[in-house]
């Protein structure tokens, strides 16, 4: 399974406004300083707990559908199912109805038969667009996950000259592995 981003989030978690409150700066000077630690912080969240903070589109690549009939997103919380498509021999691609995938948790279950599938091509006969993440407003993501991003942003912020050398220190603040802990994945 190859899993792509299609469309990013319209807006972040945390606003300008909000951050340079947290941080006690009233001037303009760094705003592009702060906007840039937003997005990074943003990204380093969703990258450690494998979900979307908003909403946000994607797309997975299949060979074919999987046995067990369920099918693990990648990037979640799940908020729709957009369209599927089947790509056939020919490579022509085929519109797949949504209907009988249903959500749950973390993952997409497949019905036991899928109507008016194609014979699919050899590899990435299947692609698969939705929507993940928490929601379109800042207020649906988790407080946790947001102080998470403020603490990032600050510790960034306070210490962008600093060079990390192997045992001298850490690239996330104190209490920061606390606030995301309740959102990591889980391997087992």
């Amino acid at each position: 399974m190859t899993s792509y981003l299609l469309a990013g989030p319209a807006a972040e978690p945390v606003s300008l406004a909000e951050a340079k409150a947290f941080l006690k700066v009233d001037d303009e000077a760094e705003d592009g300083l702060i906007e840039t630690l937003i997005g990074a912080a943003r990204l380093h969240v969703e990258g450690i707990t494998g979900k979307a903070l908003m909403a946000q589109s994607w797309r997975i690549v299949l060979d074919r559908w999987p046995d067990e009939r369920w099918l693990r997103l990648p990037v979640t919380p799940l908020i729709a199912v957009s369209e599927i498509s089947a790509i056939d021999e020919a490579g022509a691609s085929h519109e797949v109805a949504v209907d009988g995938f249903v959500a749950d948790g973390e993952r997409l279950i497949v019905p036991g038969h899928v109507p008016n599938m194609p014979r699919l091509q050899g590899r990435q006969g299947i692609e698969i667009d939705y929507v993940a993440g928490f929601g379109e407003e800042p207020e649906d993501v988790p407080a946790d996950l947001r102080q998470a991003m403020l603490g990032l942003v600050a510790h960034w912020h306070e210490h962008r000259d600093a060079v990390i050398t192997a045992g001298s220190g850490a690239v996330v603040p104190s209490g920061f592995d606390r606030l995301v802990a309740a959102h990591k994945r889980v391997r087992l």
